[in-house]
């Protein structure tokens, strides 16, 4: 096994917050890799290359600086992973001190070692099922590759799935420490899967053997709740439909339409709950511009009538809450409400024209990255 510079180097880091001791770590081939004193990094240590040779730890002696290169008196120790030698550990004072406890450091340092290759495998193991995920949610059709790479990674094709698309708020990588406690949280159901899609997204496969929609979204907010106190930030999830396996495509496209409703306000939205977001979400770019055009361009010049529009929506056509929100008079919110009017060619009063000023709204805020207005029907109208 090898042994990298840079975790040598946080042993040393993690190491030196127990011991004042000078202290190295030296590969098989007695180079020095990491060391509290930067000057000897780089620099060949004749007892290190002994110790690795012989695999037995060695007591360097005043009388050895003298006659083997690189030494300072102290206690070399050999590291053992899976009963081979990976390197030296060299820990710098009198003999006689530092070899009471020169066992102790020599056994955490490798237990860090060890942890860090299991993790490693883990790491590996983690990218090969993201680019199987990825693959998944692309592919129409299974060809036998994909199912021997299923095979492979113990991954069940049998049952069926819903796609779960969560995004974190505000943070960039999460590190595989933490991704691992998350991992940890989810196989408590085992034939779910979740990886990484990205720096802020993640994407969950949960293995559907209980058709209970509200037993999903009961685990999505003890999830949500698990990851926003360990993250320390917010997080918005978009829960797609339950599919049979070669359908998962589906269920992530519609996974991703929930999500971009709830990224609004940092929510949990399922897919078969959306109405009028079906719609907005599905109308093409070019039309929805030149919806705007015909309905809300004429007011572009003026923020405050789309704010005053805005606010009305929010308050469920409430004039009074309008005008209370907006720090104005009804009188002066009637006069905007009539400028509108006037403008667009657009009553608020009218059912039609009211539908369509709110649903150009809906799609003015939705391309400019605006939080919607939601309509509140617990609100009076008058």
């Amino acid at each position: 096994m090898f042994l990298p510079q840079s975790l040598a180097n946080k042993i040393i880091h993690d190491v030196r917050k127990l011991l004042d001791e000078e202290l190295i770590i030296v590969n098989i081939d007695g180079t020095i890799i990491a060391s509290s004193d930067k000057q000897r990094i780089g620099s060949f240590h004749e007892g290190a290359y002994l110790v690795s040779k012989d695999k037995q730890k060695r007591i360097i002696t005043v009388e050895d600086e003298k006659r083997l290169t690189g030494v300072k008196a102290g206690i070399n120790l050999p590291i053992f992973v899976n009963h081979d030698v990976v390197g030296v550990l060299g820990i710098t004072g009198l003999p006689e001190k530092v070899a009471s406890y020169g066992e102790i450091v020599k056994k955490m340092t490798e237990l860090m070692i060890q942890e860090n290759y299991l993790m490693e495998q883990d790491e590996g193991r983690i990218r090969v099922i993201e680019s199987f995920v990825f693959d998944w949610v692309q592919q129409k059709e299974w060809d036998d590759s994909f199912v021997n790479r299923a095979s492979l990674l113990q991954i069940n094709l049998q049952v069926n799935r819903q796609v779960v698309i969560g995004k974190v708020d505000g943070i960039g990588n999460v590190d595989r420490h933490l991704w691992r406690q998350i991992s940890q949280w989810v196989f408590q159901e085992q034939e779910d899967l979740i990886v990484r899609w990205g720096n802020d997204r993640f994407v969950l496969l949960i293995a559907s053997l209980y058709p209970k929609q509200d037993r999903v979204k009961n685990r999505m907010d003890a999830f949500k709740g698990y990851l926003e106190e360990k993250l320390n930030t917010t997080i918005s999830i978009g829960i797609g439909p339950i599919v049979p396996p070669i359908e998962v495509r589906l269920s992530f496209q519609k996974a991703e339409r929930a999500l971009n409703v709830a990224s609004t306000n940092h929510s949990i939205i399922m897919d078969e709950d959306l109405t009028l977001e079906m719609l907005l979400d599905d109308i093409q770019f070019t039309t929805r511009n030149e919806f705007l055009e015909r309905t809300l361009s004429p007011l572009n010049v003026d923020e405050e009538l789309i704010e005053t529009l805005r606010s009305y929506f929010h308050h469920n056509l409430s004039l009074k809450k309008t005008a209370s929100n907006l720090n104005i008079h009804i009188n002066t919110l009637h006069y905007r409400l009539k400028k509108i009017e006037d403008i667009c060619n657009l009553n608020p009063k009218h059912i039609k024209d009211l539908a369509t000023l709110y649903i150009a709204i809906q799609l003015l805020d939705k391309d400019t990255k605006i939080k919607p207005i939601q309509l509140d029907y617990s609100d009076e109208t008058t």
